[in-house]
């Protein structure tokens, strides 16, 4: 069985953030540990758009060059038609319940990386969301605040 570990935004950030907090450590520490367990971690495309935009626009140059380096020795996964496909079911499922995961013309991305999320499973894996707030995506998937996800 394949254990993989969806980064969402949160967890993602602070991964990016090259300064030394108690909580950014205790995240790098979780991501090696994770990492010697031999579990797959992910960066999805919609997390590092959510984290790159923000340091974008802040010109957080040395988080920006963390984030790049993230994805060369993590596993990314690019947005495809098929995740926007099921993003799109997600969505219209959810709706239909009378539930609501954004405002009505919001791009979503919560359903977008539950949708990749869900796509990146094979037959037998445990796949799950690491995150900092589980409220919309288990609607849809195993989301987990990350600090919870022991290695």
């Amino acid at each position: 069985m394949r254990r993989v570990v969806v980064l969402d935004a949160g967890p993602l950030g602070r991964l990016a953030n090259p300064l030394t907090s108690a909580e950014n450590a205790r995240c790098n520490q979780w991501l090696r540990d994770l990492l010697a367990s031999g579990a797959s971690v992910v960066i999805p495309e919609i997390a590092d758009y959510e984290v790159r935009r923000e340091l974008l626009r802040a010109n957080l140059v040395a988080s920006i060059a963390q984030l790049d380096a993230l994805k060369q020795v993590l596993f990314y996964a690019p947005l495809t038609t098929p995740a926007i496909l099921k993003a799109a079911e997600f969505w219209a499922a959810v709706r239909n319940q009378g539930k609501t995961t954004a405002p009505d013309h919001a791009l979503d991305g919560d359903v977008i990386l539950a949708a990749q999320t869900v796509l990146l499973a094979q037959p037998g894996d445990e796949v799950m969301i690491a995150t900092t707030n589980t409220k919309h995506l288990t609607l849809f998937v195993d989301a987990r605040i990350w600090q919870d996800i022991a290695p």
